[in-house]
């Protein structure tokens, strides 16, 4: 893990259900109960064959003091039962050597004579460039470990971690393990892979971003493998809290972190966080998650789902090197582009509008537009069961209608006209009709939703999923997730 622009240093990770756990090493005196103690002296014979028995990394050149990176077994070091891998050797025989170089303390040592007596203290952030292992050898089984983990990420560790023996007096005691660093609750939390506002992404390492703005530092691992498997059981917790929180009564469908696209962008801000809701008849745009029933009406702006259009961007389509974008164009024309962290986060994004839009639809049945033709005031009705209707505005009167079906193209001008090529029934012939509206991309999309509606009539499954969301009151999505095993318990070193 990093922080800032501190050297990444080795941690341990615990996912539970509803919290990730970052952990670290450390080494903690124990007396009835643990407490933690800066400095430790410990003195120490040279034997014939193996000298003081350990071996030692860094040195002043790499801005640390000088670390134990190896104990031998059986050895005056071992035997002690107080040094442990990752110390650091503050002194020697008295003489300070925070600022030694690690040649000059080699050759303090080499000049201790037969005996050392050496202060250290245990450097919890060891840099990871030194390559310190992360236990001495212990294979008892961890007791912690669910047993639903998979065996890859299982570091057979107990709780204490070094296998030394205890110092021949009866004082103090010492151990080394592995406790918490930070813990970062998973509700309405966020992921990031991209270094802050810009389109980079991290190579292996991503964030974990409490609501409360707790972050855990940058988390790098080994292989690309490891941490998409890590993103994806974190992004399944986090999507699974959310789904647990919804209440039914709020008809909501969709709540999730995304990442905006800056209008007006400058070089070093080109993206912010927003979370993203869509819940009845409008999608959100917040700021933070709404918590409080006031939190809704305190949203950045909110849109009606039918007004909208939704499109996921292919590849070729992508502004910058963010992957798994879509835009929305809003009622005025004006477009809005997002990235989320998964291809599934993408998916799901999309089944849940397809969803929203739908049912908005379906409830409403129908949606009249003001409109001009030919210098005349108008009403066009868009109705799910009739199609298009258009009447005049003062009388009622009905001046033509045309089913769904018998729209077989059109065009628009970009501006306010729409241009209608409908085929008569009886003659087949095409019939032009060419109207204006004040609010043409809400006219335009209204009717792409309806259409899209009728379509998805035809498919059985969306129907049936449809039908589980009218009697719940909320969209059955549970089907889509990042990882379709239950929430993961998990943990990875």
């Amino acid at each position: 893990m990093q922080e800032g622009n501190e050297e990444p240093f080795n941690i341990r990770l615990h996912l539970a259900k509803d919290i990730l756990t970052i952990q670290e090493q450390d080494v903690i005196c124990v007396s009835g109960e643990p407490f933690y103690s800066s400095e430790r002296t410990v003195t120490i014979r040279r034997q014939t064959i193996g000298g003081f028995g350990l071996s030692i990394k860094g040195g002043a050149e790499h801005k640390i003091p000088v670390v134990i990176s190896k104990i031998s077994k059986e050895q005056k070091a071992e035997l002690s039962g107080l040094l442990f891998i990752g110390d650091g050797i503050l002194q020697i025989n008295g003489i300070n050597v925070r600022s030694y170089r690690h040649e000059e303390v080699v050759q303090v040592l080499r000049n201790a004579g037969e005996e050392v007596t050496l202060t250290v203290s245990f450097l919890k952030k060891t840099p990871a460039f030194l390559k310190l292992p992360l236990c001495e050898d212990c294979t008892c089984e961890n007791p912690l470990i669910h047993p639903g983990i998979r065996s890859k990420y299982i570091i057979t560790i107990t709780d204490t971690l070094s296998c030394s023996s205890w110092p021949t007096s009866p004082g103090l005691r010492w151990e080394k393990r592995w406790v918490d660093l930070r813990l970062i609750p998973l509700l309405h939390s966020r992921l990031s892979q991209y270094i802050p506002g810009s389109d980079v992404s991290r190579k292996n390492a991503f964030q974990v971003i409490a609501v409360d703005g707790v972050c855990s530092g940058v988390i790098q691992f080994p292989t690309a493998e490891e941490c998409l498997d890590w993103l994806q059981a974190i992004a399944s917790n986090i999507s699974s809290l959310t789904k647990h929180n919804q209440e039914i009564g709020l008809g909501i469908i969709y709540m999730g972190w995304v990442d905006e696209k800056e209008q007006d962008s400058v070089q070093d801000r080109m993206y912010s966080p927003k979370f993203l809701a869509l819940r009845g008849s409008s999608l959100f745009k917040f700021s933070a998650p709404p918590v409080t029933t006031w939190d809704w009406t305190r949203a950045e702006k909110s849109f009606t789902v039918y007004e909208i259009m939704c499109k996921i961007l292919k590849d070729s389509d992508l502004l910058d090197k963010r992957k798994h974008c879509f835009s929305v164009q809003t009622e005025s024309g004006e477009d809005m582009f997002f990235s989320v962290e998964l291809e599934c986060e993408l998916l799901i994004w999309e089944k849940a509008f397809q969803m929203a839009t739908f049912l908005e639809v379906e409830r409403i049945q129908c949606k009249t537009y003001a409109c001009i033709m030919e210098s005349h005031l108008m009403g066009l009705t868009i109705d799910f069961g009739m199609g298009f209707v258009c009447f005049d505005a003062a009388s009622k009167a009905v001046l033509w209608r045309y089913k769904f079906s018998q729209l077989k193209g059109s065009s628009d001008d970009g501006k306010s006209k729409i241009k209608f090529l409908f085929q008569n029934q009886d003659s087949k012939s095409i019939e032009a009709k060419e109207l204006e509206f004040s609010n043409l991309f809400a006219v335009l999309h209204c009717i792409h939703a309806f259409f899209a509606a009728k379509v998805a009539c035809l498919d059985p499954m969306f129907v049936e999923s449809q039908g589980t969301a009218t009697t719940t009151g909320i969209a059955s999505l549970s089907s889509l997730s990042c990882n379709s095993q239950t929430p993961k318990l998990k943990y990875a070193t």
